[in-house]
């Protein structure tokens, strides 16, 4: 797993005094206070790096929005960013994938949330002060983007391309992308240890759905909340040709896509 994505608990904890090194906390403010967090994090909440009114991007807030967020937090572009939550990852992946987007070149996902940190290591009630920074972002053009439009999805249902289905299967049945494979974001957790399971697990699983790393890979869910987890984990496992539907089902049935519905036992993965 390429820690340069994904950083395990052990990675973190030793670089705790490193002033390079920021964690970044998305759970809810009162999770954030009332329950603790982690050493040194900072706090941005989910709800804050969304821009409801789907003016830029579908949900994402926009560059200078989500600098204002950062800066505000005193992070500046230079810093190593680690992000986490307390729901497996999931939030803290969409944080990632916005950062990249717009342009901070060093953010990663914690492999394993506060409640697998708790486990092991301590945590505090404490609030770090850091000084506001005037953050600068630098979004990455169209062409280096992974995020595609609906006209580009279209386009990739007519090659070889692997279109998956990040979403629960009564989601998935009741309308879905046509030939989708459905690969719940969930299934990569253990759900005991709240961490990633075992890279070669990983890579098996995956292929037992058909997403190899040979392969153009497009995924999608409903609002692009959970894609953000499992484009964050095919990257850390060397996956190069990963796209992310921004738009995700919401857009497509909202531009009168093709979808298909019902039970599709090979779908997934038998």
């Amino acid at each position: 797993m390429d820690d340069s994505v994904v950083v395990s608990l052990d990675w973190l904890a030793s670089r705790l005094d490193d002033p390079a090194v920021r964690i970044v906390d998305v759970r809810d403010a009162w999770e954030f206070d009332g329950i603790g967090h982690l050493p040194g994090a900072v706090n941005v909440p989910f709800d804050s790096y969304r821009d409801e009114s789907d003016i830029d991007r579908g949900t994402l807030p926009g560059a200078e929005a989500f600098a204002d967020l950062l800066g505000n937090a005193g992070l500046s572009p230079e810093d190593t960013i680690v992000a986490y939550d307390d729901t497996h990852g999931v939030f803290a992946a969409r944080f990632v994938l916005t950062a990249l987007e717009y342009g901070h070149e060093d953010v990663r996902l914690l492999d394993g949330d506060y409640s697998a940190w708790n486990r092991e290591y301590e945590t505090t009630s404490e609030t770090a002060a850091f000084e506001p920074t005037d953050y600068d972002p630098d979004p990455l053009s169209p062409e280096e983007s992974p995020l595609v439009s609906y006209d580009a999805v279209a386009d990739a249902l007519e090659r070889d391309a692997v279109v998956v289905d990040t979403r629960e299967l009564e989601e998935f049945e009741e309308a879905r992308l046509p030939g989708a494979v459905r690969f719940d974001w969930r299934e990569v957790v253990d759900d005991e240890t709240r961490r990633l399971k075992p890279e070669a697990e990983l890579e098996a699983l995956l292929a037992a759905h058909g997403i190899t790393p040979d392969r153009e890979v497009v995924l999608y869910c409903n609002t692009a909340r959970r894609i953000s987890h499992t484009y964050v984990v095919l990257t850390a496992l060397g996956y190069e040709d990963v796209r992310f539907y921004e738009g995700s089902l919401t857009e497509w049935l909202a531009n009168d896509g093709e979808v298909e519905t019902g039970p599709v036992a090979a779908s997934e993965g038998e």
